[in-house]
């Protein structure tokens, strides 16, 4: 597991830091389990996102465990951290990783995994589930991912291709001049429902988060969500090579998040395609990302209220 430096931020027992809560080396049953996923060998363009999840749980250091909008503290959940999968890359990578989340669904409530590059929305669904066909994905991400081959643009066409129906696939803020009409007519071939980047203009993302969960929890299936974070406007995203001006705000990705956390259909989610190296010395796209797993993690405190 990457190993957390603590910043040298002021201590008080009144005011509990987020990275606190997660459990390192725990056994048994959460409410919530991090795991780190630090891919970047299969990535279309060279990418250092092996370093994001460790910079994230650093980042977590920053926040407090209290949710003051949803009246939820971390601190009443149990919040696991089971470490880093270690070289995750390539066939052999992936065998690892699907031997780390093997039990994730018996033994954990959400699966929180923290990229690396996008490419892990394959390697962990296809790890934890054996049979997609039954599996519903959300994608928050300007890109469709629906490449041939093995990279970090492809991983909704591999589970396709391993069982996922089409039809159980929502995409939330597919970008213009970020995507091919060959690969956006493959998404509709393939039943995909895409939501654009133009339509979310019109429309809150509550509305849509619940249109997206309806759709790929239909009939009882369970949910993966893919956060890619290029989904973001690059302003906030700047760490995400891909991201493009025009993209979300981080406030709309922060409720997607939530709002995912909060269904119980959802079991896991992933955060995808930061660079820690690229990011801006103010750390806002990491800051971003830690963010995203406090607020699925107040999602899943919510269920109790």
């Amino acid at each position: 597991m990457t190993s957390m430096s603590e910043p040298k931020l002021p201590q008080d027992p009144k005011w509990t830091r987020a990275h606190t809560l997660f459990h390192v080396n725990a056994s048994g049953a959460s409410d919530v389990a991090l795991i780190g996923i630090p891919a970047r060998e299969v990535s279309i363009s060279p990418t250092s996102a092996n370093l994001t999840p460790g910079a994230i749980r650093n980042a977590l250091a920053r926040y407090s465990t209290y949710s003051s909008s949803r009246g939820t503290d971390l601190r009443d959940i149990t919040l696991h951290d089971l470490g880093d999968v270690e070289q995750p890359d390539h066939e052999s990578g992936e065998q690892k990783v699907a031997h780390a989340v093997a039990n994730v669904l018996r033994d954990h409530k959400l699966l929180i995994a923290l990229g690396g590059d996008n490419s892990i929305t394959y390697s962990v669904a296809a790890g934890m589930w054996s049979d997609l066909s039954n599996v519903g994905l959300i994608t928050l991400d300007a890109h469709h991912d629906l490449r041939d081959g093995v990279s970090n643009g492809s991983p909704v066409w591999r589970l396709i291709q391993a069982g996922l129906s089409g039809a159980n696939v929502v995409q939330i803020g597919i970008s213009d001049f970020a995507n091919s009409r060959e690969y956006a007519a493959r998404a509709k071939d393939e039943g995909i429902h895409v939501i654009t980047r133009d339509e979310l203009r019109k429309r809150p993302i509550s509305d849509v988060m619940a249109e997206a969960l309806d759709i790929a929890g239909g009939n009882g299936r369970e949910i993966y969500v893919d956060l890619d974070v290029d989904v973001c406007d690059r302003s906030v995203a700047p760490a995400c090579p891909a991201s493009v001006p025009g993209g979300i705000s981080a406030d709309e990705l922060r409720e997607a998040a939530f709002l995912a956390g909060a269904d119980s259909r959802v079991r896991a989610i992933d955060i995808t395609e930061i660079d820690a190296a690229l990011d801006t010395a103010d750390q806002r796209t990491i800051r971003l990302g830690a963010l995203l797993v406090l607020e699925a993690a107040s999602g899943v405190a919510s269920r109790k209220n």
